[in-house]
């Protein structure tokens, strides 16, 4: 009888640390889930930064200037951004490519995006 009332009052006291184990458990994982969101809205802020700068980029190269001021444009708005063009027809296209950097970029992750404009003369 004794040695049952012992075992109840020690009861409590052994799961005291088990609060802390769980913690240290779980805290990687949600950091790990915090860290992909994190890339994730990283790579999206990207993808609208290089479709804004390809539809400029296209434009520029539409209007006649030249790759010089196309590459200095472009290291103002995405400067890890690589850009290729190619022309069909009346159409002047542009293609940037960029690697995502932080989580993303560890992941293999990159952003691209094009654009065409409609060449002058």
């Amino acid at each position: 009888m004794r040695a049952r009332a012992a075992r109840s009052r020690l009861g409590p006291r052994d799961e005291r640390g088990s609060v802390v184990a769980e913690f240290a458990i779980a805290l990687p994982a949600v950091l790990l889930v915090l860290a992909m969101v994190l890339g994730g809205v990283q790579l999206g802020v990207l993808q609208v930064r290089l479709q804004d700068a390809a539809a400029d980029a296209a434009r520029t190269l539409g209007r006649g200037d030249g790759a010089a001021a196309l590459s200095v444009r472009l290291a103002r708005q995405v400067p890890s951004a690589r850009w290729s063009s190619s022309r069909t027809g009346e159409l002047v296209c542009v293609q940037l490519t960029s690697s995502a950097g932080g989580v993303a970029d560890r992941l293999g992750l990159s952003a691209s995006a094009s654009s065409c404009a409609v060449a002058e003369g």
